[in-house]
């Protein structure tokens, strides 16, 4: 489905956090293998199939914001529905909530309630000495927004996430997104289209 999957591993301890599975299931194991690295934990930005697809094949501890919720349970919400096949999550989805800390041995992120693509979306700020990374699923691609056209989205709500949320972070932040190329926070406050 064209989604940005991500894999934050530690270096000592070799347990990864998997942001946004997607639902390309052998590519992540694969990856994870030739890493040498052992998922312990999902987390979910949001809630639309294109990021949720296999999250239960791994039967680890999956989180999300507590908003979304009945996003990763409800087939028609989280839009697999409209798909040859819906799909919802089964297994136990953790709530997460605004300024949550999640850790995993090195692995430290701060989560960041970027509504508007979804009404529990969520950015993770990765909080490490030498790296300003934000992963900000589909809420804000390099040049463009996530989509405001599906129940639940709105255009105002995104706008108004991206200003007062992530573009309050240093303009050197590197932003990983969950679909496209990579970009800055300070290249989009210059030139997203989007943003003015």
């Amino acid at each position: 489905m064209q989604v940005n999957c991500y894999i934050l591993g530690d270096d000592r301890t070799r347990r990864a956090a998997v942001i946004d599975p997607g639902d390309d299931y052998d590519k992540i194991k694969n990856t994870l293998a030739k890493k040498n690295l052992k998922a312990e934990i999902i987390i979910n930005t949001h809630g639309h199939i294109d990021h949720i697809g296999v999250d239960d094949r791994f039967g680890l501890k999956i989180y999300a914001h507590k908003d979304e919720l009945p996003m990763l349970k409800d087939e028609g919400l989280n839009l697999s529905a409209f798909l040859l096949a819906p799909f919802s999550v089964k297994n136990e989805v953790y709530p997460l909530e605004d300024g949550q800390d999640i850790r995993l041995d090195s692995i430290h992120l701060k989560v960041i309630h970027t509504p508007g693509h979804t009404p529990g979306g969520i950015s993770l700020l990765l909080l490490h000495p030498k790296n300003k990374i934000v992963f900000t699923g589909d809420t804000l691609f390099c040049q463009g927004i996530g989509r405001t056209d599906f129940p639940g989205a709105s255009e105002d709500v995104i706008i108004k996430s991206i200003k007062t949320r992530l573009f309050t972070l240093p303009d050197d932040t590197v932003v990983y997104p969950g679909h496209g190329p990579s970009t800055t926070i300070g290249a989009e406050k210059k030139a997203n289209p989007f943003l003015g």
